[in-house]
C-alpha cells in the first residue's frame, strides 16, 4: 500500500459500486474492493462487515433522522404530516447524492436477496416513523398506517427521482407524492 489516504470509507463505496456496475454484485469480492480503493480486506472489514453493507451501511442514521423530524414537527401537524416533515428531512439527505443513488438502486434492483434487504430497511423506517408518532400521542393503528402509507409514497418519489438523469429534487418528489396520497384518501 502507498502513503495513507483520507476517506477510506468513501473509497471503499465508491470501489464497490463501480465493481458492482462492472462485474456485478456477487461477482466482486472484498478483495477486489478493497484492492480498487488502494486499501486492505482488514480495513474494509474495519468499516463494513460484509460487502452488502456497503449498499445498507447508512439505514441507522437515516433511520434516526426521519424518526427524529417526525417527532419534532409542530404539535398541529396531523400525523400524515408529521410523518410527511420526517420523509423530507431523509430526502433532504438522500438527495445529496443522486448519481450514487441511481446506481446503488440499479445494483439492488437486479439483484432478490439485494431487493429482500432492502424491504427490510423500507420496514424498519416506517416502524421509526410509527415509534415516533406513538411518542407524539398518536394511536397505535393511526401510527402504523400514517407511517407505511408515507413509506409508500416515499418509494413512489424515489424511483421517480433515480430514473429520472436530470437530477429532480428528491424533496420536491416526496412533497408531491405525499399531496397525491392525501388526494386518493380523501373523504368525498
Amino acid at each position: 500500500m502507498g502513503r495513507w489516504e483520507p476517506d477510506a470509507r468513501g473509497r471503499l463505496e465508491r470501489a464497490a459500486l463501480e465493481l458492482y456496475g462492472e462485474r456485478g454484485f456477487e461477482q466482486t469480492t472484498v478483495a477486489e474492493i478493497a484492492r480498487r480503493a488502494g486499501l486492505t480486506e482488514r480495513t474494509f472489514f474495519r468499516h463494513f462487515a460484509d460487502k452488502r453493507e456497503v449498499l445498507f451501511g447508512g439505514t441507522a442514521r437515516l433511520r434516526d433522522l426521519l424518526a427524529e423530524a417526525a417527532e419534532k414537527a409542530p404539535a398541529s401537524a396531523s400525523p400524515i404530516e408529521a410523518v410527511g416533515a420526517g420523509l423530507q428531512a431523509g430526502a433532504g439527505m438522500l438527495g445529496e447524492h443522486h448519481e450514487r443513488a441511481r446506481r446503488r438502486h440499479a445494483i439492488i434492483a437486479d439483484h432478490a436477496e439485494l431487493r429482500e434487504r432492502e424491504l427490510i430497511k423500507m420496514a424498519a423506517l416506517a416502524d421509526a416513523l410509527a415509534g415516533a408518532l406513538r411518542r407524539r400521542g398518536v394511536p397505535d393503528l393511526t401510527a402504523s398506517l400514517a407511517a407505511e402509507a408515507g413509506i409508500a409514497a416515499f418509494r413512489v418519489a424515489f424511483e421517480r427521482w433515480v430514473a429520472d438523469p436530470g437530477r429532480p429534487d428528491l424533496a420536491r418528489l416526496v412533497r408531491q407524492a405525499l399531496d397525491e396520497l392525501k388526494a386518493v384518501t380523501a373523504d368525498g
